[in-house]
């Protein structure tokens, strides 16, 4: 049985897939098991998390496609554009595999492209309450991995998946996150609590535009908290000079660290060492829940969101829609966390279906080719 695990889109997307890859090589000699990404820097990337893994047999391999669109998805990021056209230059490839593994939706064109033959199996990447995620083409892949109950009531809800073609209470991050050892790490030199600013990287959803560098502009003049702004990785990917505009203006702050998307903002490291959680709509306060703390969110777009279970999260803290007294907000937020502890718990074991954290990937991972083999 041959199984490619394929990377279409920004890198990270990688680590909600990738630990299926190497349970998979790790423990079935009978499973030939390929990686394949768009760009060299995407590529060393794979192979750097494959080192976590080691005496994995697995294949890397760079899809097909001029050296021209590779240089401007490594300048430019991934786009749409980007994503179809190496669906399209690569049917032959993809239709040697008896399964390909994805974390993201685009590859669901490889149907109207020909490509036939593998099953189409998505890991999903983020364990959010955006209706993006339970989107009703999710009927259209084989098999479907789910991080808990919530995700699975409500895709059953819209008839997208059905009993014996998904799998319930795996989030692959967790595991090469643990192995990683990225919430070891101390960002500051002081004992300042430390707020992670997280905002998404659509601007009809976002507090970006709106509200985002007059946040940094109140941390870089005030010295009780330290900051840490690292959006969501998309929200720079196609605007690298403007991230780095960013990084040089605030390099005389020592309390405050931008990061517009290296690998620490995507492996929970920010997360993971963080006091207080600072954003709108990205699903990385999921992640950020495993640990209960205080949480505050930036109605920026002034939605109507209570009865709203795209927005089920922002019950996990205080809401509002401008910071014309953030300090304040701050403090209280402190203040006020234990009376959103029982929601916050509540919420993640709701999201994240483990009874225990081992074990997840190994038994997903069969699952998976339980169903290819029957």
């Amino acid at each position: 049985m041959k199984v490619l695990f394929s990377y279409i889109a920004q890198p990270h997307q990688m680590l909600h897939s990738f630990p299926i890859a190497m349970e998979m090589a790790a423990h079935y000699p009978d499973v030939d098991i390929h990686i394949a990404c768009m760009t060299q820097k995407h590529l060393e990337y794979a192979q750097f998390l494959g080192s976590f893994y080691p005496e994995c047999p697995v294949k890397y391999k760079l899809f097909t496609m001029p050296e021209l669109l590779r240089r401007v998805i490594d300048q430019k990021g991934t786009g749409v554009f980007e994503k179809l056209t190496t669906l399209l230059l690569n049917r032959r490839y993809f239709q040697g595999f008896n399964a390909i593994v994805v974390p993201e939706r685009t590859t669901l064109y490889l149907k109207r492209m020909g490509v036939k033959k593998p099953k189409l199996i998505w890991t999903r990447h983020g364990a959010g309450d955006r209706a993006i995620g339970f989107a009703r083409d999710t009927a259209l892949f084989d098999f479907v991995l789910i991080s808990g109950e919530k995700v699975e009531k409500r895709l059953l809800e819209q008839n997208a998946i059905k009993p014996g073609q998904y799998y319930r209470g795996v989030y692959p991050k967790f595991d090469i996150v643990k192995k990683m050892e990225c919430q070891r790490e101390k960002f500051f030199n002081n004992d300042r609590p430390t707020i992670l600013y997280n905002p998404h990287f659509k601007s009809k959803l976002s507090s970006w535009p709106a509200l985002g560098e007059k946040i940094i502009q109140f941390f870089a003049q005030q010295d009780k908290y330290n900051l840490i702004f690292a959006p969501h990785y998309r929200l720079f990917d196609n605007q690298r000079k403007e991230g780095e505009r960013l990084i040089s203006q605030y390099t005389g702050h020592p309390h405050i660290l931008i990061d517009p998307g290296s690998q620490k903002s995507i492996d929970m490291s920010y997360t993971m060492n963080s006091d207080l959680y600072l954003g709108d709509v990205s699903s990385q306060i999921a992640e950020f829940m495993i640990k209960p703390r205080p949480a505050l969110f930036l109605n920026a777009h002034h939605v109507k969101w209570e009865e709203d279970k795209n927005y089920r999260f922002w019950k996990l803290g205080n809401v509002i829609e401008n910071i014309n007294n953030l300090s304040h907000e701050l403090d209280r937020s402190f203040e006020d966390h234990s009376k959103y502890l029982k929601d916050q718990y509540e919420y993640i074991a709701d999201t994240f279906d483990f009874s225990s954290n081992e074990g997840k990937v190994a038994e997903a991972t069969a699952a998976i080719l339980a169903y290819l083999r029957a």
